[in-house]
């Protein structure tokens, strides 16, 4: 394991400092895999919500890096890790996030990608960070690869950076709290790592530390219902999300663009190369929908200059089980009576907070793992078995169900005021504080 002649640290608003000591971790993070990172924010649209959110996917990587070498350091006397583990661990998560595109997982949902399948492929394919990585030995991209797709043989080693308590998700708490200016990811990091313990194939929590854990659970829900689920920036992503449909739909008829789509192009035919991926960023999106905000296609043009300038669309609350699937088709008529398209002007959002988002009591498999006590007598127990606060959440599922509507076409003057009367009624719209 060779070592840098001097240590490298990074100034860090979080950690206060990210400490580099081996010389792998300093080349990684020199390669152009990773300095894409850069140029991919860590929150998608949420900088139209907060907008400090401006930080990226490579600070967060750094910050899981750093969350990393001081849980190995930590369990350094109450387990053994080979140089050659400890530079896995590193690796991974440094790597964890290397894989995700522009605007993360809006950008999942719609070309239908995997950031973690994109990782695998970056980290085993022609790349300047798997020729890093196999300084180490000819098999070790192979290693990282695995322990990020969950599959490495060490559960200990793959449940530090993808479990319910990991180091991925300690760093993004914190560091999303700070940049959006919330307290609602606050916990007590450094009371954690003096608690945890490593216990056969998991990590598990030394009994006096389970008011500390609390904490932790209850900033993850925050921060799923305050931040991350923040109707205003669900907002951003349905207009975004119906950009690149609406691309798609003029590109497969044969629509001739301004500016044509290349960059898209083949992640519209479903074959985009790796080197092609690479090339795709937050700059490069948004540099298209500037030249796209001009195009001749009227909705291509409407949508594309309400992201770049913010014009949102307006919601209200609306469950589909309560008003019945007649009432939606009923709205979408009224829409294209006032020449509104419904398919993308009239778009319902309903993010789930899956349980495992929060705590998932569990079934001992992968992320699903639950976070285990270490009471006195050496034996184990669930943490909701001895927190209420736990208990009350654990395994619950929420809904929050929107439909999104731009309320401005329908106030612009141009439309037929009865058609427009209807659809407030429909909406029960009686005025604009209530948006």
């Amino acid at each position: 394991m060779e070592r840098l002649r001097e240590e490298k640290v990074f100034k860090d608003p979080v950690h206060r400092y990210v400490h580099v000591r081996d010389k792998l971790i300093w080349d990684l993070i020199g390669t152009k895999e990773f300095q894409r990172l850069r140029r991919i924010r860590q929150l998608g649209t949420c900088y139209v919500t907060f907008h400090g959110a401006e930080h990226s996917r490579f600070n967060h990587s750094l910050g899981v890096y750093e969350v990393m070498r001081r849980i190995v350091k930590q369990f350094e006397g109450r387990i053994h890790f080979s140089p050659e583990e400890k530079l896995l661990c590193f690796s991974a998560a440094l790597l964890h996030d290397i894989g995700h595109g522009p605007f993360s997982h809006s950008f999942e949902k719609v070309f239908h990608t995997d950031h973690e399948e994109w990782t695998q492929r970056i980290l085993l394919g022609d790349t300047e960070a798997n020729r890093v990585l196999r300084t180490v030995s000819p098999d070790f991209p192979q290693k990282v690869a695995q322990v990020i797709g969950k599959t490495y043989e060490n559960k200990l080693i793959t449940s530090l950076i993808s479990s319910q308590f990991d180091a991925d998700r300690m760093d993004y708490l914190l560091r999303d709290t700070y940049y959006t200016g919330t307290n609602y990811g606050s916990f007590d990091i450094e009371r954690i790592l003096r608690v945890m313990r490593p216990y056969n194939n998991m990590v598990v929590i030394k009994h006096t530390g389970m008011h500390a854990v609390e904490d932790y659970i209850v900033a993850r829900y925050q921060m799923y219902w305050q931040v991350y689920f923040h109707p205003v920036t669900r907002s951003a992503e349905v207009i975004l999300q119906k950009i690149f449909q609406r691309v798609h739909v003029l590109y497969g008829s044969g629509y001739v663009f301004a500016r044509n789509p290349d960059h898209f192009i083949r992640l519209f035919k479903k074959h985009i190369t790796l080197e092609e991926y690479l090339a795709l960023d937050e700059p490069v999106v948004l540099f298209y929908m500037c030249e796209w905000s001009k195009e001749k296609d009227p909705i291509l043009r409407d949508l594309c200059d309400r992201f770049i300038n913010r014009r949102l669309f307006k919601y209200i609350e609306h469950d589909e089980r309560i008003t019945g699937p007649e009432w939606r088709r009923e709205l979408q008529e009224r829409f294209r009576q006032a020449g509104i398209d419904p398919n993308y002007y009239l778009v319902e959002d309903s993010p789930s907070d899956l349980p495992y988002d929060i705590y998932r009591i569990g079934d001992d498999s992968g992320e699903r793992i639950p976070i285990y006590l270490l009471m006195p007598d050496g034996n184990l127990e669930e943490l909701s078995l001895r927190s209420a606060i736990v208990e009350s959440i654990s395994g619950k599922r929420r809904y929050d169900y929107k439909l999104y509507f731009p309320l401005d076409l329908l106030e612009d003057g141009t439309k037929d005021q009865r058609v427009v009367n209807e659809i407030k009624q429909l909406l029960r719209i009686t005025n604009r504080a209530a948006l």
